[in-house]
């Protein structure tokens, strides 16, 4: 396993979607002179720097930024492949003696940062295409009862429709004879005690709700229509994590045909209302001890 990583004065933002924490973080940035991570599972990805809300080429050209728009949307970035690169450029942003700032709404990204992640084994091909062949052939209800004999933590984690978590999990103990939850029990965390301050963001529901609202209508004045319909005329495959991007269903929906334009923007809205709330239990539950702002 991966030896922790000593780093200081590392600053970590993280809270619900909409929630101020980008400019919370080149504020901080300005100040003390620091560099950005992100911890966005999508704005990973190059493909939708709008409806991801992405930090603009204006604001990344203030400070430096780090681990944005570095993924094409035909891959799969894991949890355990942020990490390492996110270790890189920490290491990278401590070698040249600046603070670092890590922020974001991916609160996977953060537990493999404070708590840990395994250093899972190297899946090949072959058993992937077979787990994901399995899913295909049994359907989500009979895959999950075999992966509940195999992992059952695991599975009671998955939430339904997650096809690529369940069949990871799935493909990690067909490879290595040993379960995602023993893997990530004997892990230990990226950042060594004492290393990193965290804040969580945590406005009232709300408001929150109304910035979720008036963002993705913003999105789509700034041009995220032009985004999907780019990412959709490639024909990936719909399981990829960008293809499930907040609203990328239903401005598709809409570019198909099969909604109008007020009816892809209020589910839009919805779906990130929704995911906002995920967020804030998933904050509220994991990370009980960091402060609130």
């Amino acid at each position: 396993m991966a030896e922790g990583l000593a780093t200081p004065l590392i600053h970590l933002i993280a809270g619900p979607t909409a929630s101020g924490k980008s400019a919370m973080a080149l504020r901080l940035a300005g100040e003390i002179g620091g560099e950005i991570v992100g911890a966005d599972s999508m704005q990973l990805y190059g493909d939708l720097s709008i409806l991801t809300a992405r930090p603009t080429p204006e604001e990344q050209a203030l400070v430096p930024h780090h681990l944005y728009g570095i993924a094409d949307a035909s891959e799969a970035w894991s949890v355990g492949r942020w990490l390492a690169a996110a270790r890189d450029a920490l290491a990278d942003i401590a070698g040249r003696g600046r603070a670092a700032i890590v922020v974001g709404g991916t609160g996977l990204y953060f537990r493999a940062l404070t708590r840990g992640l395994a250093d899972m084994p190297a899946i090949p091909a072959t058993v992937r295409q077979e787990s994901r062949s399995l899913f295909d052939r049994l359907g989500e209800g009979a895959f999950r009862r075999r992966l509940r004999a195999i992992d059952p933590a695991v599975e009671a984690r998955v939430a339904p429709g997650d096809r690529q978590r369940l069949t990871r999990a799935h493909e990690v103990f067909a490879a290595s004879g040993v379960s995602s939850s023993e893997w990530r029990a004997a892990t230990a965390p990226a950042l060594t005690s004492g290393s990193w301050r965290a804040l969580v963001l945590e406005p009232p529901r709300a408001e929150l709700y109304r910035r979720c609202d008036a963002r993705l209508a913003a999105m789509v004045e700034a041009g995220a229509l032009g985004e999907v319909a780019a990412l959709t005329a490639r024909r990936l495959d719909p399981a990829l994590p960008a293809m499930k991007a907040l609203g990328v269903a239903p401005l598709a929906a809409h570019l198909a045909g099969a909604l109008t334009l007020p009816q892809a923007v209020a589910a839009a809205q919805r779906d990130t209302r929704r995911y906002a709330k995920r967020q804030l239990t998933w904050f509220r539950h994991q990370t009980p001890d960091w402060p609130r702002a």
